[in-house]
């Protein structure tokens, strides 16, 4: 079973910058793909970003130039950096390993 971990999450204001960590058990993200979602109440998931074991990195039109997706193997750890926040970014953001195991969620709000 592979526990994921995900923090970094707050309260930002509108232009504002976060960087979420997803925290995995066992070195895993160099063999698998790792994706964020994020998702509001009521709302089903949407997908954020991916990369790939390979290092490829793909996004969702809405965070394309805002957001960036990395991963540092030595630490079992996947970021999102996110810039130029903007209100409608306020979610609940989730990473899957695997595109199998998710943890928590942590919460971003963005005012305005």
């Amino acid at each position: 079973q592979v526990q994921v971990v995900e923090s970094g999450g707050g309260l930002v204001q509108a232009g504002g910058s976060l960087r979420l960590s997803c925290a995995a058990s066992g070195s895993i993200f160099g063999i698998v793909v790792t994706d964020w979602y994020r998702q509001a109440p009521g709302k089903g998931r949407e997908f954020v970003a991916t990369i790939t074991s390979g290092g490829n990195t793909n996004y969702a039109d809405s965070v394309k130039g805002r957001f960036a997706i990395s991963r540092d193997n030595t630490k079992n750890t996947v970021y999102l950096q996110m810039n130029s926040l903007k209100p409608d970014d306020t979610d609940v953001y989730y990473c899957t390993v695997a595109r199998r195991y998710w943890g928590q969620g942590t919460q971003v709000t963005v005012s305005s």
